[in-house]
């Protein structure tokens, strides 16, 4: 047998119960598209061909999925698995083999499925589970030599049957030659006038085919999604799954049912996260870490020992080692704080490196600024890096001392150890060592009377 492996994914389906003007495979579950968790998973394995069947929103499904090379069946009208499957075969290769995957089942994972393959040496292979409550589901029904003979749906079940713990999940791994003989041969002469997927195991076992089935290590593996509650169930364990991964790597989580990881988290040990802290895209947490309630923390890395305060966002930023940070700070993209750098209350931050032992403490706005050593910045200072047109450079110098409620107007440079009087606006450039003040002469008026209201 070949080792060409084609992958189909059948997203066809409107998701009509989940009430929305997107497709189903477009819902999200941790801030991505179901579809892109499938893609994503089998982008892991080597595959030769994928195949995706669209239907309703079909437009908008193949938008969403550019970064993907994608081979894309229509399927016209939704006349059951084993009819979406077979729309496929014009463009499924004749040799190798095939995983059948769906859409709306977005957390198989890569691991189960090379199992699946590996499991596939007769023609085919399918994932089962063995279940408390089957009820509603098809059962696995396996002769006294403990061989898959057929799949029994609820409904056509007697009451032995209805006694098996042991259901379909839908997933399969077919030799395409299978697929190419069994698919043309399905019938839709049922209730529901369907052609079932599921006919092929009973063709492949009046073959002589064996059979061979796996099971998941995680029930939600299989577990699709068809309403609101379904997906923000599946949510919920997917949350729980990444929270559980995390404490084996020595995170420690205030409360884990609290907190949503939204991309890939990398973390040392010794970490601390409050609750209510939201993980997005790809984050890298060093050891000793604390992060407080309310963290918003996106593309980021943060190093050893540094201490986030509670309701900071962190999006693309670079954090050193006991570097803190907050409460209530927002660092935008290309921040980078140097090593026991410290940003404080309402201070935001943008294209910006802070150096080792600066502070930013207050209410104070630092963008497209390169900040020396040990440099103390007051409250209420501001870069004014944007002329209306152009963004430019603000320069400070290693132990600059900047008074509080300063401007400073880029272009400009402040020298080492040099000193910028408070409520300073800045234009030109501060020499080292030197003192730059820019104020307007105060007036005082004696006995000044204060206007009163017209009566």
């Amino acid at each position: 047998m070949t080792h060409s492996l084609s992958v189909i994914i059948l997203a066809a389906g409107k998701g009509t119960r989940m009430k929305s003007s997107k497709p189903k495979v477009l819902q999200t579950l941790a801030a991505k598209p179901l579809l892109t968790h499938v893609l994503d998973t089998c982008a892991q394995l080597e595959t030769d061909k994928t195949i995706v069947v669209y239907g309703f929103g079909g437009n908008q499904v193949q938008a969403a999925m550019t970064d993907y090379a994608l081979t894309w069946v229509e399927q016209t009208e939704q006349l059951g698995t084993g009819h979406a499957v077979k729309v496929t075969l014009d463009e499924l290769p004749q040799d190798g083999e095939s995983l059948i995957l769906y859409g709306d089942v977005p957390l198989v994972s890569e691991t189960t499925l090379t199992q699946l393959v590996t499991a596939n040496t007769s023609g085919m292979s399918m994932l089962t589970l063995t279940v408390d409550n089957p009820f509603g589901l098809g059962r696995i029904k396996r002769d006294d030599a403990n061989n898959i003979v057929a799949i029994v749906e609820q409904k056509d079940a007697n009451e032995a049957e209805q006694a098996i713990n042991e259901i379909n999940s839908g997933i399969y791994c077919v030799d395409n030659a299978l697929l190419h003989k069994y698919l043309p041969k399905l019938s839709n002469d049922n209730a529901q006038g369907e052609y079932y997927l599921t006919d092929i195991v009973k063709m492949a076992v009046a073959d002589g085919i064996k059979i061979a089935a796996i099971e998941p290590e995680d029930e939600f593996e299989i577990e699709g999604v068809n309403n609101r509650q379904q997906l923000a169930n599946l949510e919920r364990r997917w949350q729980a799954k990444l929270v559980e991964d995390l404490q084996v790597q020595g995170v420690q989580f205030a409360d884990p049912a609290r907190v949503d990881i939204r991309g890939q988290v990398e973390a040392g040990q010794d970490v601390f996260v409050d609750t209510n802290v939201v993980f997005q895209g790809h984050c890298q947490i060093g050891n000793n870490v604390t992060i407080e309630s309310g963290c918003i923390i996106k593309d980021s890395v943060i190093g050893d020992n540094t201490h986030l305060k509670p309701y900071c966002v962190l999006d693309e930023a670079k954090l050193g080692n006991q570097v803190t940070v907050g409460p209530f700070a927002h660092l935008r993209p290309k921040t980078e704080l140097a090593n026991n750098s410290k940003i404080g209350n309402f201070v935001e931050t943008k294209k910006s490196q802070i150096g080792e032992g600066s502070k930013v403490n207050h209410l104070s706005y630092i963008g497209d600024a390169q900040v020396g050593k040990q440099v103390n910045i007051g409250a209420g200072t501001i870069t004014c890096n944007y002329d209306g047109v152009n963004k430019s450079q603000t320069t400070i110098g290693d132990e600059a001392f900047i008074g509080s409620n300063s401007s400073l107007v880029a272009p400009v440079t402040i020298g080492k150890t040099a000193t910028v009087g408070a409520g300073s606006v800045i234009t030109k450039d501060v020499d080292d060592h030197a003192l730059g003040v820019a104020r307007g002469k105060q007036v005082q008026k004696d006995n000044y009377k204060r206007p009163t209201k017209n009566k």
